[in-house]
């Protein structure tokens, strides 16, 4: 699943994962919808961005986590601000990995695969 509230944004990444050859790909625009459509239909790996109104990507991280159903699912922060306390928050909230904007599509594959193997 990807969250982001940029269309442009959920656009690149959806590209991105279409590329790999990854077809099943959900999204969503904010956190709170992210949540609704992954207790309906769980995903394997949330792709999320950090900044976005209301619930940013690691409050969505942390709802994640702290839900039985959804504690296992892999998480990837994607952030234009790499800052460090957000990266040892995401570490300590069970993020897997996290990718810096801009990034290309080689670097979100990696990142990627890094949490479920090769693709």
């Amino acid at each position: 699943m990807v969250v982001d509230d940029m269309s442009t944004s959920r656009g690149l990444i959806t590209n991105a994962l279409d590329g790999f050859g990854i077809r099943n790909i959900a999204s969503a625009s904010d956190g709170a919808s992210a949540l609704a459509k992954l207790q309906a239909a769980p995903v394997h790996l949330v792709i999320s961005d950090y900044n976005m109104p209301g619930m940013d990507g690691l409050k969505l991280l942390h709802a994640l986590r702290t839900n039985p159903r959804s504690k296992g699912v892999g998480f990837l922060l994607i952030t234009g601000r790499a800052d460090r306390e957000i990266i040892e928050m995401g570490k300590k909230l069970g993020m897997n990995n996290f990718v810096k904007k801009p990034f290309d599509p080689m670097t979100l594959k990696n990142a990627i695969e890094a949490i479920v193997g090769k693709l």
